[in-house]
């Protein structure tokens, strides 16, 4: 599909190249910032196991508690190392949209993938806290409150413009219907914070 046909296509509703370049810089600098509170936090608690971190609110809001889990370290090393990097890079992503720089195919493929683990992890994490840990980090929330809506507008523009290849009425149904898809991923991420974790909200 041709590109000029794409953006007339999304454009009122999602996708254009400059709407998605908004998009993921804004979410970008959401989760930059909130990696790197989470960085100095760690960093403290690095420096002195006794420290009481910022959002260390009570005994079910503590980015302290999730700290200390196993989850925390996924991979053998801490997660926000993850975010310190990959969201500054994203960042770096969204200014190359927003100057029109002409991007080849491989180029969204490889921002999907990179949105798709983000999203993938971040329902790991979200399980995780809310159904295992039994505690929630407020700067790790705002992580997956910008991670998203990054990840369906990135989704919605490669499926319009066929990068991600779909039938049509797919296609359509993603252009006209992405903010449903994320007004209903955060009703499914509130409602299980609010029935997990109902004395957080009553004290």
């Amino acid at each position: 599909m041709a590109p000029h046909r794409t953006d007339q296509l999304i454009r009122p509703r999602v996708a254009s190249t400059r709407s998605v370049g908004v998009w993921l810089l804004l979410t970008s600098i959401v989760a930059a910032v909130a990696s790197g509170l989470l960085m100095y936090e760690r960093i403290q608690l690095w420096r002195d196991a006794d420290y009481t971190t910022a959002c260390d609110i009570n005994p079910w809001v503590s980015c302290g508690l999730v700290m200390d889990s196993w989850q925390a370290s996924s991979f053998g090393f801490p997660n926000i190392f993850l975010g310190v990097v990959g969201f500054p890079l994203a960042i770096l992503v969204a200014v190359t949209i927003l100057g029109r720089v002409p991007l080849p195919r491989w180029y969204w493929l490889g921002l999907q993938a990179g949105v798709t683990f983000a999203l993938g992890f971040c329902i790991w994490l979200w399980s995780q806290a809310v159904f295992v840990i039994g505690a929630l980090c407020p700067y790790c929330m705002v992580v997956w409150a910008a991670v998203i809506p990054m990840f369906v507008i990135v989704t919605a523009r490669n499926i319009a413009t066929g990068a991600l290849p779909v039938g049509p009425g797919l296609q359509k149904f993603s252009v006209d219907w992405w903010w449903v898809a994320i007004v209903l991923i955060y009703l499914v991420v509130v409602g299980s914070i609010i029935l997990q974790f109902p004395q957080a909200f009553t004290g």
